[in-house]
């Protein structure tokens, strides 16, 4: 890291020195990293540092390496540095508050808070009930937050997979039905009344979990325009099996708009009419990225083909 950066880094924690550096992870397709550092002398205990490389042109772990794909990522990097920079402290939502962005070169480095020494060291690979009810309240907090909002700087269209930045993975996708109703599922959710910021990329490995079940969310790379549905469905498929993701559907969808609800203040029964309705549109949206992305995707299953198949006979006359 350059002596510009580290100076920022001492200047927004108010430290001496940087202590002990651990890498959290590698950014994909080698755009980065993300650490972990202990100032010394200053008010923290610890930071998140995210060091992007612009320049960057690491091989794709599933061979996507196009400057399509590298000009996508570019700009999801100048959508999280104005995430934080612009609407973070405005999320109902808890997310890691941002210290310090700053540009040098063709690197960026984001200063983030520790969530971990905050009060939210939890990952989670499987969830009980209470903790998808809890990161549920999460999705619906943040879409309150943000209810109407231009998404200015951001994607327009949130979410990574969405059909206008994917074009070789629906030229790969080998399902004609699919792929002849791609552009009108996408249609269908840019159509919606109400609309919202959607986090984009609401995976399970996104989400932060306190001792007590509190929930926090990181990666706003993605974070844009869109129906809440897209974060909801993504995320039910991020960590339920098939027959689960059938079985809850119902209270699922229950659940968020309850949570939605008392988060806006009102009960907005026109809001929730049209989102439900585009819970099982979204979920097709992204069976068709997948199918085109990575055919043997885990993720692929009976439930989303019989979701898709059914949203297209809705769809196509």
């Amino acid at each position: 890291m350059n002596t510009y950066f580290k100076h920022v880094i001492l200047q927004c924690t108010g430290a001496e020195s940087i202590g002990n550096t651990t890498l959290i992870q590698e950014l994909w397709s080698g755009y980065g990293q993300i650490l972990r550092m202990e100032p010394q002398g200053g008010p923290y205990q610890s930071i998140v540092v995210k060091h992007i490389q612009t320049k960057a042109t690491g091989d794709h772990p599933r061979g996507w390496n196009t400057d399509i794909g590298h000009q996508r990522k570019l700009k999801s990097y100048q959508v999280e540095t104005t995430w934080y920079e612009r609407y973070s402290t405005t999320s109902k939502a808890r997310v890691p508050r941002c210290l310090a962005v700053a540009h040098h070169n063709d690197d960026v480095l984001i200063v983030l808070e520790d969530l971990n020494s905050s009060g939210y060291p939890l990952r989670k690979s499987r969830l009980r009930w209470t903790e998808i009810d809890r990161v549920l309240q999460w999705l619906a907090q943040f879409h309150a937050s943000f209810m109407g909002i231009a998404p200015d700087g951001l994607w327009e269209q949130g979410t990574y997979w969405h059909l206008k930045t994917r074009p070789q993975e629906l030229e790969a996708l080998t399902d004609k039905r699919l792929k002849n109703a791609a552009e009108l599922i996408d249609h269908t959710l840019r159509s919606c009344s109400y609309k919202t910021l959607v986090h984009g990329d609401a995976k399970l490995a996104n989400f932060c979990f306190s001792s007590e079940d509190a929930v926090a969310a990181v990666d706003f790379q993605y974070t844009g325009g869109g129906c809440g549905m897209q974060d909801v469905a993504y995320f039910i498929g991020s960590c339920l099996d098939e027959d689960a993701c059938e079985v809850t559907e119902k209270r699922i969808l229950d659940t968020y708009f309850e949570h939605l609800h008392r988060a806006i203040g009102t009960e907005n029964t026109a809001l929730e009419s049209e989102w439900r309705a585009l819970y099982r549109v979204a979920w097709a949206d992204f069976h068709r990225f997948l199918k085109g992305w990575s055919p043997g995707h885990w993720k692929i299953n009976s439930y989303s083909e019989r979701v898709t198949n059914e949203v297209i006979n809705h769809l196509l006359p």
